[in-house]
């Protein structure tokens, strides 16, 4: 009887630092265009939406359904998330804006 040696069918691993690059992309994504970092991340770097889901959640970048006062981790981090937060209010409120200014449009030509 023959013994092969067993091949080793472990995925890459990735160091802290490539991790943190991937969620700081994801997050840089996120923070300028509302959403699409995973993704963008996953094509970049060649790393499954999977893997780097569970990343974003280690790093308390994905939100997991607490409020944001209860949100985890270090002061930058929820400075980030301040900053995502605003920046994604400031958008809401421009296309708030547009949807007003279109409203009393129709509205004045009754």
């Amino acid at each position: 009887m023959s013994t092969k040696t067993a091949k080793n069918n472990k995925g890459k691993r990735y160091t802290d630092a490539e991790k943190q690059e991937v969620v700081d992309y994801v997050n840089e994504i996120n923070s300028s265009k509302g959403r699409g970092g995973q993704s963008a991340a996953s094509k970049k770097f060649k790393i499954s939406p999977l893997t780097i889901s569970g990343w974003l959640k280690k790093s308390d970048s994905v939100p997991t359904g607490k409020s944001t006062a209860s949100v985890g981790g270090s002061i930058t981090k929820k400075l980030a998330k301040l900053q995502d937060l605003h920046g994604e209010i400031a958008r809401k409120e421009k296309e708030l804006e547009k949807l007003r200014a279109q409203f009393e449009a129709l509205k004045g030509s009754l």
